[in-house]
């Protein structure tokens, strides 16, 4: 019987995971992120997947939470919340087989995630 050696990372090895994704971005697009708070969630609320109209958290692996900068304008309203990306540990965590596939998986939530600040919808992803 295989052990799934997926389930042993940790919560904290799993933030470090993120931080590295974020560490090993081109300086462009780390120098973005400088600016949006990225919180590593267990799952994600149930608002939000109501919000999404998803049936289950498995569907969510990551969210970007704010304005665009492809939206943004200098003639916004202030008060608005900073951008925000969460990260969600379970539904990675159960998707992947290993523990290189939840490194790639979290790097690609990342980028996919930053992809949606800087203003490309799903469709325009490159993956």
């Amino acid at each position: 019987m295989a052990v799934n050696r997926r389930r042993d990372i940790s919560p904290d090895a799993f933030e470090q995971l993120v931080q590295q994704a974020i560490a090993d971005l081109p300086p462009p697009y780390a120098k973005l992120m400088e600016a949006i708070a990225v919180m590593v969630e267990e799952e994600p609320p149930e608002e939000v997947l109501r919000d999404l109209d998803l049936d289950r958290g498995d569907d969510l692996l990551g969210l970007y939470q704010g304005q665009s900068l492809a939206s943004d304008s200098f003639f916004r309203t202030g008060g608005e919340s900073p951008p925000r990306i969460s990260i969600y540990r379970g539904p990675i965590l159960r998707l992947c087989e290993s523990p290189e596939e939840v490194v790639r998986e979290v790097r690609d939530t990342v980028v996919h995630e930053l992809g949606h600040h800087v203003g490309l919808d799903d469709d325009d992803m490159p993956y």
